[in-house]
C-alpha cells in the first residue's frame, strides 16, 4: 500500500495517484489532503499521529513550501515503513514514533536521497518527483531501497535524533510543576472540531476529573468526556493523542479560549 498525506486540496491529489499508478500496482490509501496549507510542524503532528496505525507501507507526504528550491527529496526508512517527502523535517516525527512503537526492535531511521531530473514543474514535485519516488520504492519494496540507482544512503538517525545534514521537526517541550499544579505550554495544532491540542502531557490532568482549572486565566471543568460538562461549555480533556487539549462541548475550543498554533497555553490547576 502507498499512504498519501499532503496539503493539496482537490483536485492535485488525483495527478499523483495518477502517476503512482502508471507505474506500481499499489493500494493507494489517502490520509488526508487538507492538512493546514505550507504548515509543516502541524502536517508533521498529524502524520505521527495517523502513520503508526498503518501496517507496513510506503507513506508519501508531500507538504512542500520550499518547492522549486534546492531542498532535497527524502526516502526514511523505518522497519518495514518508508516515508517519502521533501527534507523540512516533516517525516520524522513519525518516522521516530513507528521506531519507538510499532516495530519490535527499536530500529534506526535510516534516510536517503532521491536524486531526480528536472522536473516538469516547479511548483507540483508531489506529482512529478515524490509520487514517482513512492512508486520505485514500493516496486522495488523497502527492503531493497540500495537497489534503487535514485537513491544514496544519507547516514542512519538514531530514534532520539537525527543526522545534521537532515532538516528536522521538533515540538515544542512543556514546563510542568506537579508541586504548583502548573503547566506551560504551546498550543501545537487545531482539528477540524477546533480542539486546540497543546503539548502538554495528559498526565497533568491525572485525578483532576470534575475539577476546573484555568487556562491562560479562564476557568473550565476537567473532563474525560465532551458530554460531562453542557452543551457550549468549556472543558480541558486528554485527547486520543494523549496531550491535554482545550474544547467546548459541541463547539469551538479555539474560539471560547481565544487560542491558535503557537500560542502560549498555561494551566495552573
Amino acid at each position: 500500500m502507498i499512504t498519501l498525506a499532503s496539503d493539496f486540496g482537490s483536485p492535485y491529489p488525483a495527478a499523483m495517484k495518477g502517476v503512482v499508478l502508471r507505474r506500481s500496482d499499489a493500494r493507494l490509501v489517502d490520509v488526508a489532503h487538507d492538512l493546514p496549507r505550507q504548515d509543516v510542524r502541524a502536517a508533521a503532528f498529524w502524520c505521527r499521529e495517523t502513520l503508526p496505525y498503518f501496517p507496513p507501507a510506503v507513506h508519501l507526504v508531500v507538504v512542500d513550501p520550499g518547492v522549486g528550491t534546492e531542498r532535497d527529496a527524502l526516502v526514511v526508512r523505518v522497519g518495514d515503513h518508508a516515508l517519502v517527502a521533501p527534507d523540512n523535517g516533516v517525516a520524522l516525527p513519525a518516522a521516530r514514533r513507528i521506531a519507538a512503537e510499532v516495530c519490535e526492535a527499536v530500529p534506526d531511521v535510516e534516510c536517503f536521497r532521491y536524486d531526480y531530473d528536472d522536473p516538469a514543474s516547479s511548483t507540483f514535485h508531489g506529482r512529478d518527483v515524490f509520487a514517482p519516488a513512492a512508486a520505485d520504492v514500493h516496486e522495488v519494496g523497502v527492503g531493497a531501497l540500495e537497489s534503487l540507482d535514485a537513491v544514496s544512503p544519507i547516514e542512519s538517525v538514531p530514534p532520539d535524533g537525527s543526522p545534521d545534514s537532515v532538516v528536522d521537526c521538533r515540538f515544542p517541550e512543556p514546563t510542568v510543576d506537579p508541586d504548583a499544579a502548573t503547566a506551560r505550554g504551546e498550543v501545537l495544532v487545531v482539528d477540524d472540531f477546533g480542539n486546540a491540542i497543546t503539548n502538554v502531557p495528559g498526565s497533568f490532568l491525572d485525578g483532576r476529573d470534575g475539577d476546573t482549572v484555568d487556562v491562560n486565566g479562564v476557568s473550565a471543568a476537567v473532563a474525560t468526556a465532551f458530554a460531562a460538562v453542557d452543551t457550549g461549555e468549556r472543558l480541558v480533556t486528554v485527547g486520543s493523542h494523549g496531550f491535554v487539549e482545550c474544547d467546548v462541548n459541541r463547539g469551538r475550543g479555539d474560539e471560547a479560549f481565544d487560542l491558535a498554533p503557537g500560542d502560549e497555553v498555561v494551566l495552573v490547576g
